[in-house]
């Protein structure tokens, strides 16, 4: 019992008092029973089930920054539903929220897990792509001048590192050539371990860490993913606008665009926002931020990116070994054009420009990843929903 009110006392002092009695009681009492590790990755199902809902509330992680939204709230009327079958995909998947916008429009909404419209879920690294797309923000408000510039040139702390001759634009498209295990399901990878790192004095946590990372490539010859990485992007996002990463996204998407609640970002222990991971947002205002893609990253009338930004970010830049698929500046990108971010568990936003099709999920997979076959059926979901929507445009939608 002790243990419990300690675990409420927490909570509370965290700043999410008001939060925290809007949960249903089964809901509080697996979030007081959490582990004291920190590592989401070795969490229950259960768990997960109730955390992912409320990362920002718990005492067991960081604190988070917000992302503040703005008084103007991008429309997303409801359009003609889609005639397709996803009951048995949400259970199959443990999908908490779907959101499907066609032409402008909201064509399918589902929730389960006791989730709904108003509830913010976690990304994962979802985030990563809304992380490179701040760095396009930076280079577009000339913060960052080439993307060819050198990584050390914006971080001091990794100046003679591995990373002394990689380029922005290798970090973006995870070429850089420095080793890295981001293996979930081993306590010891790097994924697992990063988090936790004691940084040396004056260094960020992820820089401490990665500075002291080897090489095994040439920079620009090998794709490996890396999360620690997109936290690096962050870090030198916010050393080139001299801004929290939560404010410039608030600032340059989030309250011009028109997302409808603020979100928030967890914060690492020196104070940088985990940008490889961990915004909390609803499932609408994830579809939204598809739709400011979608619409060639213009927010409140104004364009936040450079000019041909986006036709570089989301086409394949280094190849992952799979067919017909590849990696742009942190998003996952198919040959017909189409492209995702994607995070741990089942998070997805998928974009489709040539059927101007967003369909946002959020969700938590059994296991992290595809070991289980949940990443194919996702993917052949994706298939399906664009061959709904090509058979409404045979028939003259």
């Amino acid at each position: 019992m002790k243990k419990i009110l300690a675990g409420i006392v927490l909570v509370l002092a965290a700043g999410g008092a008001l939060f925290w009695f809007t949960l249903d009681k089964e809901t509080r009492a697996v979030l007081v029973s959490m582990p004291t590790d920190r590592n989401v990755l070795f969490w229950s199902v259960d768990q997960r089930d109730a955390a992912f809902r409320a990362l920002d509330a718990l005492p067991v992680l960081a604190e988070a920054r917000v992302i503040g939204a703005g008084d103007t709230v991008y429309p997303l009327p409801a359009g003609e539903p889609l005639s397709i079958e996803v009951d048995d995909y949400m259970k199959e998947q443990r999908t908490a929220a779907l959101v499907i916008v066609h032409n402008g429009k909201v064509v399918l909404e589902k929730y389960d897990l006791d989730f709904g419209p108003e509830g913010r879920w976690t990304s994962f690294s979802v985030a990563k792509s809304l992380t490179s797309t701040m760095v396009g923000a930076a280079v577009k408000d000339g913060h960052i001048r080439n993307l060819d510039d050198k990584v050390a040139d914006y971080i001091e702390g990794l100046k003679g590192s591995a990373y002394d001759d990689v380029t922005v634009r290798q970090l973006l498209t995870m070429t850089s050539g420095v080793r890295w295990n981001e293996d979930y399901e081993d306590p010891n990878s790097d994924v697992a371990r990063f988090n936790e790192h004691r940084p040396e004095d004056g260094l960020d946590a992820t820089v401490s860490y990665m500075r002291n990372l080897p090489r095994e490539a040439p920079p620009g010859e090998k794709w490996v993913y890396k999360t620690g990485e997109t936290n690096l992007i962050g870090v030198l996002v916010s050393e080139a606008t001299g801004k929290p990463l939560a404010e410039y996204l608030s600032e340059k998407v989030w309250s011009p665009f028109g997302m409808e609640q603020d979100a928030t970002w967890l914060l690492g222990s020196t104070d940088h926002e985990i940008s490889g991971c961990c915004i909390q947002a609803t499932t609408r205002d994830y579809a939204r931020f598809g739709l400011f893609i979608l619409g060639g990253g213009q927010a409140g009338g104004k364009a936040v990116l450079p000019d041909g930004w986006l036709e570089q970010a989301t086409v394949k830049q280094a190849p992952i070994g799979v067919e017909g698929r590849g990696y742009g500046y942190q998003w996952w990108t198919n040959d017909d054009g189409s492209f995702a971010a994607q995070g741990i568990f089942g998070q997805g936003i998928f974009i489709d420009p040539a059927r101007n099709l967003v369909i946002a999920s959020n969700s938590n997979w059994p296991t992290a990843t595809d070991y289980d076959g949940t990443g194919a059926q996702r993917e052949a979901f994706y298939k399906s929903v664009q061959q709904a929507v090509d058979a409404l445009a045979g028939k003259g939608e």
